[in-house]
């Protein structure tokens, strides 16, 4: 098969992945029998040379190391830069350290600039300057202009290939322009239309000019209401307006409104993915993206801050127990009823907590709306408590024989919801006020209130009204 297999279903993915494997295990038993021969190997170079660059990342990012380097050692030259654009951060890393410098020259060199300022913070200085070297004037400018601004800006991300037209030009003349193009820039939906300063006055939809009169002049049939951006811009800004929008492409322009680049669909998605990946792993306390393969040091080194955290909100749980032990000794069913409390207390504060978040990542939420959300909240906690507590206050009256029992279930139940909706709204509010990413290790702060929560008022409203 020689045409490269653009598009892959999910289960057509797991099928190369399952393909590759057995090629590998193949290799490996052949390699133990006749060293000098494998030809597992050139069966998995021709698969390898079938697949897109992103199906390649995706099957590196779930080989063990061994196994993936001897996949990336199979991968044709031509494709090395594309693949590394793809694979997660961590495995980009294990691939860039098992290469030569000139091999990773070699890899990087035939990447557009935009690209090359993508990678340029994960490969070494020496190869950035060789790199850099080999260009143009005009694009060693656009990529010093690029690596200049901070990682998460638009700045950072912009694509300097685009296509710019005047205004006082006909629709003929445009169509003429674009013929002597080999082919147009990717994501290419609008042509960017500048006045005589480079100054941004409107944008030229291709579905508009290939309908419009050829006689028509640009400025009657562009449209000058466009959604730009400034390089200084948060990315995540830019990738919920082109959600919003449902954009392609979107110029960038500087302070005066100067065209100096676009954001196309494909880096927004990214930033999409990025920022949704960074939630669930903050949400879990992990400090950053994490190979599935890494040395057991590095993940140890990625978790181990919010596991002593962890450790230390579950010890003050369980001395809040340790002052209730008289309590449980008289009666022992609180100590089988006491984890109901402080469970269902931590699975709503992360229903709570995970919706905040959401809300506040999608620019839904302002920090100024948190005493109205908190007030819905603490109603839906209020409703879920007087019905679930009832229902399990009604199981423990059944079980032990004691009404009062079950009426103290019900109670410290709704109250323990009512603690979950506080510190679900409270916590990522606080944090984004504070500058810090609201979703960093709220997971296990919300655990740590409403189990501790849980516990006390629980016992504490036994040791009143039982004992």
């Amino acid at each position: 098969m020689s045409v490269i297999e653009k598009k892959q279903t999910a289960e057509r993915l797991s099928e190369s992945l399952a393909e590759v494997q057995r090629l590998i295990a193949l290799h490996q038993e052949n390699d133990a029998v006749a060293p000098a021969t494998s030809p597992a190997l050139d069966d998995l170079q021709q698969r390898l040379q079938n697949l897109h660059p992103a199906d390649i990342a995706y099957i590196l990012e779930a080989l063990p190391l061994e196994e993936r380097l001897l996949v990336w050692n199979r991968v044709k030259a031509q494709q090395d830069g594309d693949i590394l654009l793809e694979v997660s951060d961590a495995v980009r890393e294990t691939l860039i350290e098992s290469m030569a410098p000139d091999e990773l020259v070699a890899a990087v060199r035939q990447l557009d600039t935009d690209e090359l300022a993508d990678l340029a913070g994960d490969l070494p200085r020496q190869v950035v300057y060789e790199v850099m070297g080999e260009l143009d004037e005009a694009e060693r400018e656009q990529l010093q202009s690029a690596l200049s601004y901070p990682e998460g800006s638009i700045g950072a991300l912009m694509d300097f290939e685009l296509v710019k037209i005047r205004a006082d030009v006909s629709c003929e003349v445009v169509l003429r322009y674009l013929r002597r193009f080999d082919e147009l820039p990717h994501q290419t939906d609008k042509i960017f239309v500048l006045d005589a300063n480079e100054v941004l006055c409107g944008v030229l939809p291709l579905r508009s000019l290939l309908v419009a009169d050829p006689e028509a002049m640009v400025a009657d049939v562009m449209a000058t209401e466009v959604v730009s951006f400034q390089p200084e811009d948060e990315a995540r800004d830019a990738a919920l307006a082109f959600e919003r929008y449902d954009l392609v492409s979107a110029p960038v322009v500087d302070e005066r409104g100067a065209l100096i680049g676009r954001l196309t669909v494909d880096e927004m998605v990214d930033v999409m993915r990025e920022e949704s990946d960074s939630e669930v792993l903050n949400l879990a306390g992990l400090k950053e993206e994490e190979d599935l393969f890494a040395p057991v040091i590095d993940s140890v080194k990625n978790r181990w801050s919010w596991l002593a955290i962890n450790l230390c909100t579950a010890f003050v749980a369980s001395r809040v127990i340790g002052v209730f032990e008289q309590s449980i000794n008289q009666l022992v069913a609180l100590a089988a009823l006491m984890p109901i409390v402080a469970g269902i207390g931590g699975n709503s504060g992360n229903q709570t907590i995970t919706m905040i978040v959401r809300a506040l990542a999608m620019g839904q939420m302002q920090v100024s709306q948190a005493w109205r959300l908190w007030r819905k909240e603490l109603g839906v906690s209020i409703i879920n408590g007087l019905i679930w507590g009832g229902a399990i206050g009604l199981i423990a009256w059944l079980l032990y024989g004691r009404l009062s029992l079950g009426l103290v279930m019900l109670a410290a139940m709704t109250l323990n919801l009512m603690l979950a909706a506080t510190m679900g709204v409270l916590i990522p509010s606080l944090m984004q006020k504070l500058g810090r990413d609201p979703a960093l290790g709220s997971s296990v702060l919300i655990t740590a209130c409403t189990d501790s929560g849980g516990f006390f008022i629980f016992l504490g409203l036994a040791t009143i009204f039982l004992l």
